[in-house]
C-alpha cells in the first residue's frame, strides 16, 4: 500500500468549544489559526479540511490567510455551490492554488444549509444535486480549457478563459500529473453518488463500519463504469474522530468519560436519545446511517464506536476510532486495504491532538 494523504481539521467556527475543543481566548484568531496549521506542518500532516456553512467564517478567506503564514500546509476547502458562481470560483481557486505553488484542494459540499440567507433557494434534493453536478463539470472545463462556452440548465458562461491558468503539477492523476485542484466530494443518497461517481476525484466517507465502506467503493466502483465516468478513477477518503492514546484502556476510558458527559448534557441524565429526538430531524442520508449503527451496538469492527451518535454527535464525531495508537492505524489500515487513499482525522482539543496523534499516529501510517 503507499502512503495515504493525511489531513486533519482546523475549526471554522465563530463560537469556541467546538465538539469539545478547548475554550480559548481569540480561538479563531489568525494567530491561533495559523498556530494549528503550522503545528500540521511540523508533524508531517499534509493539511486540514476547513469546514463552511453560512454563520461561519468564510472558507477561502481563511484558507487564503493560512497559506499566507506556512509553506507546506494543503487547505481542503469546503465550498457550496449556491454560494459560489462557477467562474466566479475558478478564478479565485486557480488564483490561490497559484500563489500557493499548487496547495489547493477543494470539498464541494451539497447538503442542506440556509441558502436563503445569501440570496439562494434550497431547492429539493434532486435540484441541488443537478446543480453540484453541473458546477463541478463547468469549474473543471475552466480550469482545464480555454474560451469555454457552456449552456445548462442552472449556469452558462459565454468565451470564458480563467487566469492565472492553472499549471500541471506531478500528483495524482492521469499519468501522475495533477492538472489542476483535486474535487472531494461527501454524500451518500442515490443523487449524491451519481455526481460523485462522474464528476469527483475524491469520494469522502463518513467512519462507518468496513463492510458498509467496502459496499459503497464497490457499488461506486460499478456506477462510475456504468454511467462513462470520462475521468482519472475515482479515489476514496474517510472523514472521521480518531481517539489515541499510549494504551487501549486509557483510550477507552476517555472516550466512554466523553459521551458520559454528553449523555447527560443531551438527556438530562436520564439515558440515551430516542430515535426521533435526536438532533437534525431530516438529515441526509449518510448521517442518518451513522445514527442507525448505534442501534446494531455501540462497538463495531475491532474498536469504532458508535455511542456519541445516540448523544448529539454529528458529522464526523457521530463514530470514533477509539484505541492505542497501534490499534487505530491497524484499523486504518483496514480501510486503506479496502481501497481508502485518503484520511481526514480529528479529535479534540484540537491542536493537543494534532501534536498527540502526529507523535503518535502518523509515524505508524507512513511506515
Amino acid at each position: 500500500m503507499t502512503i495515504p494523504e493525511l489531513l486533519w481539521y482546523i475549526p471554522n467556527q465563530v463560537e469556541p468549544g467546538h465538539r469539545g475543543d478547548d475554550v480559548v481566548e481569540d480561538h479563531n484568531s489568525l494567530d491561533t489559526l495559523t498556530e494549528h496549521a503550522r503545528a500540521l506542518e511540523q508533524h508531517g500532516w499534509l493539511g486540514a479540511l476547513l469546514g463552511t456553512s453560512w454563520g461561519r467564517p468564510d472558507t477561502f478567506t481563511v484558507a487564503t490567510a493560512l497559506a499566507v503564514r506556512t509553506e507546506t500546509f494543503s487547505p481542503l476547502v469546503a465550498i457550496r455551490p449556491g454560494y459560489w458562481r462557477p467562474a466566479h470560483f475558478a478564478s479565485a481557486a486557480a488564483t490561490l492554488d497559484h500563489l500557493t505553488g499548487g496547495r489547493l484542494r477543494v470539498n464541494v459540499v451539497s447538503g442542506q444549509d440556509h441558502l436563503a440567507a445569501y440570496g439562494d433557494s434550497e431547492g429539493d434534493q434532486a435540484h441541488r444535486y443537478a446543480r453540484t453536478r453541473e458546477f463541478m463539470q463547468l469549474v473543471r472545463r475552466l480550469w482545464t480549457e480555454e474560451s469555454v462556452t457552456f449552456r445548462g440548465e442552472h449556469f452558462s458562461v459565454t468565451d470564458s478563459t480563467v487566469r492565472p491558468r492553472i499549471q500541471p503539477r506531478p500528483g495524482p492523476g492521469a499519468g501522475g500529473t495533477r492538472r489542476h485542484p483535486r474535487l472531494y466530494f461527501g454524500g451518500a443518497s442515490e443523487a449524491a453518488e451519481r455526481v460523485a461517481a462522474t464528476e469527483a476525484d475524491v469520494q469522502l466517507f463518513w467512519g462507518e463500519p468496513l463492510a458498509g465502506v467496502e459496499e459503497r467503493i464497490d457499488r461506486l466502483r460499478k456506477l462510475a463504469a456504468d454511467l462513462g465516468r470520462e475521468h482519472a478513477p475515482l479515489e476514496f477518503g474517510l472523514r472521521i474522530t480518531t481517539v489515541v492514546r499510549e494504551t487501549s484502556e486509557e483510550a477507552w476510558a476517555d472516550a466512554e468519560a466523553r459521551v458520559a458527559a454528553m449523555a447527560a448534557e443531551q438527556a438530562g441524565g436520564g439515558g440515551p436519545l430516542k430515535r426521533d429526538e435526536r438532533p437534525h430531524p431530516g438529515h441526509a442520508v449518510g448521517q442518518q446511517r451513522l445514527l442507525d449503527l448505534a442501534e446494531r451496538g455501540d462497538v463495531l469492527d475491532d474498536n469504532l464506536y458508535t455511542a456519541p451518535g445516540r448523544y448529539g454527535g454529528g458529522g464526523a464525531g457521530t463514530t470514533w476510532l477509539v484505541g492505542s495508537a497501534p490499534e487505530v492505524a491497524a484499523s486504518l489500515r483496514r480501510y486503506q486495504e479496502l481501497g481508502v487513499s485518503t484520511f481526514v482525522l480529528s479529535d479534540t482539543p484540537y491542536l493537543q491532538e494534532i501534536h498527540r496523534q502526529g507523535e503518535l499516529l502518523l509515524p505508524l501510517l507512513r511506515d
